[in-house]
């Protein structure tokens, strides 16, 4: 038997990369699908009324069901990997309890806004939106102290602060993409400039980000400057580089006539952030808290993380099942809001 075979053959050893994989999974498919529509929040005060329903249409069949990817990402870290759950809480206390407010004031806003006044219509539109802000910024925030491992040093809160802003342009972008997929006319038209301005601000995140992950380690930084490994990892940044190139082409070319490509940049846009997670991914790598723990210090014992495997067995295909009909159901341009 040989060394690999002997690893995978030991559940104390394969378990916890199950798991980290499940959960990183988890982390992407959330950060796409709860992106986008964090990013119509943000856009949503910059049109009319009429506007605003077409945008919240957009997103109505989807958004709730998105944060699911969320609440399986945090379960799956609590229970497998306990320490490094209260490591990351209790390092970023604030900043969760701040994103959970923003993210139940966007589910408020979204249910009162149906039967508000119009007077009221425009407050509860305007809280979705500080809802999507909150939620999106802090989510940024978080990436950013993670990346520089809960470093306590006035520079490191600095890099998380811009992370914050990078993170929300980055959702601006996906979701400004979206609409440019689901919607046509003047919102279509707007949601393009919207995302040249996403595309510039992610693309400079992106940058600031890969110069200052490899320098936070030198570990990290031995991971992507070290030959051989440094051929192997090059088309991760050369595909973000041509993403970021077919997204700003594309939209140099829309609206079209015939909606021809309307849908090009948001598949882009997806592409770019699997490319950016699996970059970090391959950082950290691996550690599940940058460079205190690593997921075996952190995993539960492997006859609890057997019991919870087949859990998710078969909780995680009924959850992808139903993601996908509900896309193949609402496929298409966004219809017009209707309440009943």
């Amino acid at each position: 038997m040989t060394t690999l075979q002997t690893l995978f053959a030991d559940p104390d050893y394969w378990l916890p990369i199950v798991f980290i994989a499940l959960t990183g999974i988890s982390i992407l498919i959330y950060t796409v699908l709860d992106g986008y529509d964090l990013g119509v929040g943000i856009l949503l005060l910059n049109v009319d009324d009429a506007q605003r329903d077409q945008m919240i249409s957009s997103i109505g069949p989807f958004w709730d069901a998105n944060e699911t990817w969320l609440v399986l990402a945090v379960g799956l870290l609590l229970v497998a990997f306990p320490t490094a759950h209260g490591v990351v809480l209790t390092s970023l206390y604030i900043p969760v309890a701040l994103m959970l407010v923003g993210l139940i004031l966007r589910g408020v806003s979204f249910e009162f806004r149906v039967k508000a006044q119009l007077r009221q219509k425009t407050f509860w539109d305007a809280m979705f939106f500080v809802g999507s802000m909150t939620a999106s910024l802090t989510q940024g925030y978080m990436l950013g102290r993670y990346i520089t491992g809960f470093d306590p040093s006035f520079a490191a809160f600095v890099f998380a602060g811009i992370s914050a802003v990078c993170v929300m342009s980055a959702y601006l972008l996906i979701g400004a993409c979206w609409l440019i997929m689901k919607t046509d006319g003047e919102l279509q038209i707007r949601a393009v400039r919207w995302a040249k301005a996403g595309l510039v601000l992610t693309a400079t995140g992106m940058l600031l980000v890969s110069i200052v992950n490899p320098l936070v380690s030198e570990r990290i930084f031995s991971k992507w400057f070290s030959f051989p490994q440094m051929l192997y990892l090059a088309p991760l940044p050369l595909l973000s580089v041509a993403m970021l190139f077919v997204i700003y082409r594309q939209l140099t070319q829309l609206p079209h006539p015939q909606d021809k490509g309307c849908r090009t940049p948001f598949f882009a846009a997806v592409t770019l952030f699997v490319a950016a997670f699996f970059g970090l991914g391959y950082s950290f790598y691996p550690y599940v808290v940058p460079e205190q723990l690593t997921i075996w210090d952190s995993a539960s014992a492997s006859g609890s993380l057997m019991i919870i495997l087949w859990g998710v067995v078969f909780v995680l295909p009924a959850i992808i099942a139903y993601t996908a009909f509900s896309y193949r159901v609402f496929r298409g341009k966004a219809r017009p809001l209707q309440y009943y």
